[in-house]
């Protein structure tokens, strides 16, 4: 029997760090996990304790919950995928291009760095076109 564990709802935090990124993954792939699941899905296998204290981190920021199932906490996320990954970006954004989105999108663009087929770059042309649209 799931016995949901009321937490204080807290707005996500963007900053999330590479291992709560991680278990994060883990958790957007398995849709609820506990810590020995999460422990083991990570690839460096850190110990059950870290992983335990980075969730209830995850949980304070607003990323994760908890049920009690028996003896186990099972934690969910209570974000959608989407959401993480937008403010995951937004913070890639302010830190290595000054907050400018112009400038990360242009970087995706350089050749140099990635090689996107013509299909994909007709797609971006649709959707910086839907984008000028929905602009005005």
């Amino acid at each position: 029997m799931r016995i949901p564990k009321k937490t204080k709802t807290a707005k996500p935090d963007p900053d999330l760090s590479k291992r709560e990124r991680q278990i994060m993954d883990i958790l957007f792939a398995r849709g609820r996990a506990t810590g020995q699941e999460i422990q083991e899905g990570l690839a460096d296998k850190p110990n059950y304790s870290s992983v335990r204290t980075i969730l209830r981190v995850l949980e304070r920021k607003g990323y994760v919950r908890h049920v009690e199932e028996g003896l186990r906490y099972v934690y969910e996320p209570t974000v959608p995928r989407e959401a993480a990954s937008r403010s995951a970006l937004q913070r890639i954004i302010r830190t290595f291009f000054d907050g400018s989105a112009k400038e990360a999108a242009a970087a995706l663009l350089d050749p140099s760095a990635f090689h996107l087929s013509e299909e994909e770059l007709s797609e971006l042309g649709q959707i910086v076109e839907r984008a000028k649209k929905e602009r005005r």
